[in-house]
């Protein structure tokens, strides 16, 4: 990481210095903030970033909105050195922090995921994840652990769930993908009839249709006999992972 000090000089007096963080948009946000200040403009975060992006940041963002707090950071110590008020920054990049607190609450995932249809895995060109919504319902974690981390679009994402549980927890679930921006229906999402092991069969047959191969195969739920039902109709190409007990 290189580190670039900028000076800051407002009507030819040196008024001290800041080092821009390392990102493409710095230097810009850097300019902007001095200039607003130098022509008396109302200073506040709308200098920094857009209504759509402000929007966005009352959520969860991929990367934890690692390139807007550092900006953020500047734009607060510059504040420090030409003594203007920054209330508004502060308080967004506390938000901030604090829903990447809140989403990173749960156990990492990773740690339970086992590849159970061959040793070692294979280079794999996409990602699906087959999701029992019902039965594992830890959304900070599959976000933070596997759909971030392998980049899964929304329609490569197949969640199930029965009637009762929807009925009981989809208040819940929506309240907690709201946090990422997304809703049951951003997925390919199916509610199941009644009935015992419904939603791993409505799954299952998603993943025969999908006729997926080159893949890594993520299975998110606890039914020891899933693991025997997928491994059998896998492509051999496919890395397909599930929770270990």
């Amino acid at each position: 990481m290189s580190i670039y000090k900028q000076t800051i000089s407002i009507e030819h007096k040196y008024r001290g210095s800041v080092i821009l963080p390392d990102n493409s948009e710095a230097k810009n946000i850097f300019f902007r903030t001095k200039q607003a200040y130098a022509n008396h403009e109302k200073m506040s975060v709308n200098i920094l970033f857009s209504k759509a992006k402000l929007h966005k940041l009352k959520h969860y963002q991929k990367g934890a909105s690692e390139v807007e707090l550092e900006n953020l950071n500047l734009y607060i110590e510059m504040s420090k050195l030409l003594n203007f008020n920054a209330d508004d920054a502060i308080k967004l990049q506390s938000n901030i922090l604090f829903t990447n607190d809140s989403a990173h609450t749960n156990f990492n995932i990773t740690k339970r995921l086992k590849l159970i249809n061959k040793k070692s895995k294979s280079k794999a060109t996409q990602s699906y994840l087959f999701w029992d919504i019902e039965n594992f319902s830890s959304i900070s974690s599959i976000f933070n652990d596997i759909i971030e981390k392998y980049e899964i679009s929304d329609n490569k994402i197949f969640l199930a769930a029965n009637p009762d549980s929807l009925y009981l927890k989809r208040a819940e679930w929506e309240a907690n993908l709201y946090d990422y921006g997304k809703t049951l229906n951003s997925f390919n999402f199916i509610k199941c009839n009644h009935g015992k092991n419904v939603a791993d069969d409505v799954l299952l047959s998603e993943f025969q249709n999908a006729k997926l191969k080159n893949a890594n195969v993520f299975i998110l739920t606890f039914d020891r006999e899933l693991k025997e039902r997928f491994s059998e109709i896998t492509d051999p190409s496919n890395n397909l992972y599930i929770m270990a007990n």
